[in-house]
């Protein structure tokens, strides 16, 4: 199925805005009314872990929610698009930046290459979503701020919230048992 170029395009703008609407608040939840019903939306967290929320209510509640909670401070800038209108598929790449500053004075940011892969299903919804970024470097600049007392209170919550788990995190699964295939 074919799409239209100026729609998918005009989707970017519409997504773009929102997430720096969403940044400015704090919350990315609004983010899930751009999501069909049905859709799904995952990443990988590591050698062990999947994370996958299957429609737009588990969007909303685990991976923009519950997943999101604690990154206040960060924005995600897009830095380029690759669109397919015959596909439907949608690659953005972005980078992960925080707002503070490391001692030197430089800001904290991911390093290596992030993005997300969405595949459009038409009337500005996508049908799914699988983002891509370096774990191990996730990991470094976490290290790292903790190591500077960088973290906020969020952060600190948030990263206490996956290390002291008893049982497995809304939509996080092992390494490949996700309910809904990633490919």
């Amino acid at each position: 199925m074919a799409f239209d170029r100026a729609e998918m395009d005009e989707m970017v703008e519409r997504w773009l805005q929102a997430n720096r609407d969403a940044e400015k608040a704090g919350d990315w939840r609004p983010l899930a009314e751009f999501y069909a019903e049905d859709a799904t939306y995952g990443w990988n967290y590591g050698p062990n872990d999947d994370f996958m929320a299957v429609g737009r209510d588990e969007i909303r509640d685990f991976a923009i929610g519950y997943e999101m909670d604690g990154l206040d401070g960060w924005t995600y800038p897009y830095q380029s698009w690759v669109i397919d209108e015959k596909s439907g598929d949608m690659i953005g790449f972005w980078k992960q930046m925080y707002d503070g500053k490391r001692p030197d004075g430089t800001q904290y940011g991911l390093e290596g290459i992030q993005g997300s892969w969405f595949k459009y299903g038409g009337n500005f919804q996508f049908v799914w979503q699988r983002d891509f970024f370096d774990y191990g470097n996730v990991i470094a600049l976490f290290m790292e701020m903790m190591k500077n007392g960088d973290l906020s209170e969020g952060m600190k919550g948030r990263m206490d919230r996956v290390a002291n788990a008893k049982e497995p995190l809304p939509g996080w699964y092992p390494l490949g048992k996700t309910p809904v295939p990633f490919w």
